[in-house]
């Protein structure tokens, strides 16, 4: 083994004893000074894959820091000027969302081509970000400091329990731009996560997803419906930090009114659900994102079939909405 390959062992092992026992606040802080080597940074251009298009709106991976940078910046509109997250003076500074698993993970844009002109600048309009999806490969957390669920979830003994050889892919900082939340962005977004995921031959999807606020009573009827009924079996079980744990468990099976807890429950974590996903045991309050975060599951057999009418069977390849040419 090449020194280079020793000093990454070594750092990426040493993080994860680390990441376990930090607040989540500190979470990109402590993985920004020791676990994620310079080394392991995002190349100057990755090769060009284009996933799919509809309309003007067109799917594919960031293939530049400028790219990514257009994600970080779409990130901070939406989690810190529309929602409730608390950036950090530098973050408000330069209006990015951005952290050191930025480096290592693939970047999956929906891009609008041809975007409405603008008022201040008729003539020089660019294509812009209006969707994105942050993705990290199991072989890529390995190298370079682990998942950033395991700040929330002790997600290890989970995937210990796989059969060796099987491939994780970690989902997070999902969000669309407010006047793009259509169906049509929502599918094609889908599309080209489910078209990686097929690329890369993924057996399992994790991440964490998130209720508003930061009181779990709040959402008591939601998140009882997703521990009564969504609960991950044994062989998927994975429980938060004893430090972070809320429960779950706030209405009684016997109490619950689903149809009341299928309207409140937010829209990505309803279309997980549909999917076929399991929750872990316990909420996470995320005080930096102002949020309550429950732990989403998705084996890939698990995913219900009917979908695959839509965006394609597990052993395609190809995009439905692939381009040609």
């Amino acid at each position: 083994m090449s020194d280079r390959a020793k000093r990454v062992r070594r750092l990426s092992s040493t993080s994860k004893l680390k990441l376990s026992k930090l607040p989540i606040g500190l979470l990109a802080k402590a993985t920004l000074s020791r676990a994620i080597p310079d080394s392991l940074a995002m190349p100057r251009r990755r090769p060009r894959k284009i996933y799919g298009q509809i309309g003007t709106l067109q799917v594919r991976l960031a293939e530049t820091y400028r790219d990514v940078r257009r994600a970080q910046r779409l990130r901070y509109q939406v989690f810190y000027e529309e929602m409730a997250a608390h950036p950090s003076m530098a973050a408000r500074m330069r209006r990015l969302d951005r952290d050191p698993f930025d480096r290592v993970c693939d970047h999956l844009l929906v891009i609008d081509l041809e975007p409405a002109a603008s008022p201040v600048n008729r003539w020089s309009q660019k294509p812009k970000v209006v969707g994105t999806y942050r993705l990290l490969q199991q072989k890529s957390a390995e190298r370079g400091g682990g998942f950033y669920t395991q700040g929330e979830y002790d997600i290890e003994p989970m995937i210990a329990r796989q059969p060796q050889g099987t491939r994780f892919l970690e989902l997070g900082r999902s969000c669309v731009l407010k006047s793009y939340r259509t169906k049509r962005t929502v599918e094609l977004l889908w599309h080209g996560l489910w078209t990686y995921v097929r690329e890369h031959k993924i057996d399992a999807m994790i991440g964490c997803a998130s209720f508003e606020g930061t009181d779990p009573d709040q959402h008591a009827m939601a998140l009882s419906l997703l521990y009564h009924h969504s609960a991950a079996p044994p062989e998927w079980y994975c429980r938060a930090h004893d430090r972070d744990y809320k429960t779950m468990n706030l209405v009684p099976r016997d109490k619950l009114d689903i149809k009341a807890a299928l309207k409140a429950m937010p829209p990505l974590i309803k279309g997980y659900m549909r999917l076929g996903a399991y929750f872990g045991d316990g909420a996470v309050v995320d005080h930096q994102f102002g949020t309550t975060d429950v732990l989403v599951v998705l084996p890939v057999s698990r995913i219900n079939p009917k979908y695959f009418v839509h965006f394609g069977a597990p052993d395609e390849v190809r995009s439905r909405v692939a381009v040609d040419g």
